[in-house]
């Protein structure tokens, strides 16, 4: 075999590779012999068919299986040879007009990783802002879980429902006169000052009495999840059945055991408990962004154009996916459109922070372990039915970049931790309000968003896009891609080799597109709630 390189311009190399036609030869001969004993034909005994017979009628399909392994043999030996790292998957080109019996020449084109520097992670400085919980915030708490545990009773004969009172009723929606899907419900519980029903809805039944019977009207939002209600004005046949009186809630360990706990001090740690989760939850994103913006202004190195562009494919499609689901389509989009280079600047930085968050974890042996990885899998099998998630976990057990798209975020996540213990770090409380003023403050900066490239992987991955913003003097359009939470990792070292089919449809992501025989069904949605509750 013989390889020669064409091109070496920064991070793109390019090289002739040409396998000998007696190689692959050599290779059919040896699965013809192999096949020979297994094959049966009318009139030769089992495993007495001539081997030109088995060659002539199996030959075509085994010197295409031959030229392919052949092919993947010399991609391994390139790699190897030259010491690559592939930034994605080469682009391979078989010569025209190649016949069998001929030397196979392939073109092979690809964008290598460049030599990170390990960064000097001394001087690191962070400040962590924390958000202490309060009694007030924990009462607080307690009571909304109170409200919704209210008891009622039926009122006495005549009482006209105030707000707080429950309603028994149904209801018949109708639009333009005609009853729309969703709009129709019996004996359906309506808290009227809940605010749970569509604007005016409740409002409009203060003052109604057990037995009577009405006619409302209202109007859907203009955003109503419904795009054939929003914005139209409804009718509502109503028939109340009954009005019930809220009846008193003490808020005591006879209220906790209700619940299933022992005190009402022991409901109030596990509330003040989930509550310090929550915050100490934008603490981390604060932290990490504060920490993403650091590494971002000490190191720029050349990134793989081709990595640029498929983390840049990722937030376009996102940001098409938002900018459809507003009120003015075209509009959005044109808003975006004008800032496509913003973007473009965006997915730039992301690369380039990964390969360096890679770099550290990789210098410091940050690894995701066996067990780990297990439970990441089964988590992700989750999202498939029952029946097919078995298939799923053992294809991702045999497929490496399967299995790196599932383990980045963890190994993200680590390398993090590891940059969190390093850091000096301060720690300065403040309000709830202070902590989401600075996350934001921070997200109006170029972006700060990274996706780890751990040891073995490969970038053809779905993202969830961390708080990647464009400057602040611009006008954000309807929703960014970059959302507020903090950005999923991908992995990096493309191995050199075609990888294999996924056997099922990775959920919600809408650009990973399988072959829909191959995809196993997702569970079935919950029915939908009746229209007129919002």
């Amino acid at each position: 075999m013989q390889i020669v390189e064409t091109a070496n311009q920064g991070l793109k190399r390019a090289y002739t590779v040409k396998i000998p036609a007696a190689d692959i030869a050599a290779r059919v001969d040896g699965e013809v012999k192999k096949m020979a004993p297994q094959v049966r034909m009318p009139g030769f005994r089992p495993g007495k068919v001539p081997v030109n017979l088995v060659r002539k009628m199996h030959g075509p399909a085994l010197h295409q299986e031959a030229l392919q392994t052949s092919i993947r043999e010399a991609m391994d030996q390139l790699v190897r040879d030259n010491k690559l790292r592939p930034a994605m998957q080469p682009t391979i080109e078989l010569g025209g007009g190649y016949e069998e019996g001929q030397d196979a020449e392939i073109a092979v084109a690809l964008e290598v990783l460049p030599d990170v520097a390990a960064p000097d992670l001394d001087g690191l400085k962070l400040e962590k802002l924390v958000v202490p919980v309060t009694d007030a915030e924990v009462d607080e708490a307690v009571g909304r879980i109170a409200g919704g545990q209210k008891r009622f009773t039926d009122a006495e004969k005549g009482t006209e429902a105030k707000d707080g009172d429950q309603l028994i009723i149904d209801f018949l929606g109708k639009v333009d006169g005609v009853a729309f899907e969703g709009g129709t419900a019996q004996d359906q519980p309506l808290e009227i000052g809940s605010g749970r029903f569509i604007p005016g809805f409740e409002e409009q039944l203060v003052g109604a009495k057990e037995g009577d019977e009405t006619t409302i009207t209202v109007s859907f939002p203009a955003d109503y999840q419904a795009k054939d209600l929003a914005g139209k004005d409804a009718t509502f046949d109503i028939v109340v059945k009954s009005v019930k009186n809220p009846g008193e809630m003490v808020l005591d360990d006879e209220f906790a055991k209700m619940l299933g706990l022992e005190s009402l001090d022991q409901l109030k740690g596990l509330l003040r408990g989930q509550l310090e989760q929550e915050t100490a939850g934008l603490t981390r994103t604060q932290m990490k962004r504060a920490l993403l913006d650091q590494l971002a202004a000490g190191h720029d190195f050349d990134v793989p154009p081709s990595m640029v562009e498929a983390e840049f494919d990722q937030i376009w499609q996102q940001l098409k996916q938002e900018a459809d689901g507003e009120e003015d389509p075209a509009a959005a989009m044109a808003e975006i459109e004008a800032e496509k280079d913003d973007y473009r600047k965006i997915a730039e930085r992301r690369v380039r922070l990964g390969l360096l968050l890679s770099e550290i974890g990789q210098t410091n042996n940050v690894q995701v372990t066996a067990q780990e990885m297990d439970m990441l899998i089964r988590q992700a099998a989750q999202q498939y039915r029952e029946a097919d998630r078995q298939r799923f976990i053992d294809y991702v057990r045999s497929e490496p970049l399967a299995a790196a798209q599932i383990r980045a975020p963890l190994y993200e996540d680590k390398v993090v931790d590891f940059l969190f213990d390093k850091a000096d770090v301060t720690t300065r409380e403040v309000t709830k309000d202070e902590l989401q003023a600075a996350i934001e403050a921070d997200g109006d900066t170029a972006g700060a968003g990274g996706h780890v490239h751990g040891p073995d992987c490969d970038h053809d991955h779905d993202h969830d896009h961390g708080h990647d913003h464009k400057p602040a003097a611009k006008k954000a359009p309807a929703k960014k891609a970059a959302k507020a939470a903090e950005p999923e990792a991908a992995p990096t070292e493309a191995e050199a080799k075609p990888a294999k089919k996924a056997p099922a449809k990775k959920a919600a992501k809408a650009d990973d597109v399988v072959a829909a025989d191959e995809a196993p069904a997702k569970k079935a949605p919950a029915k939908k709630k009746a229209a007129a509750a919002d």
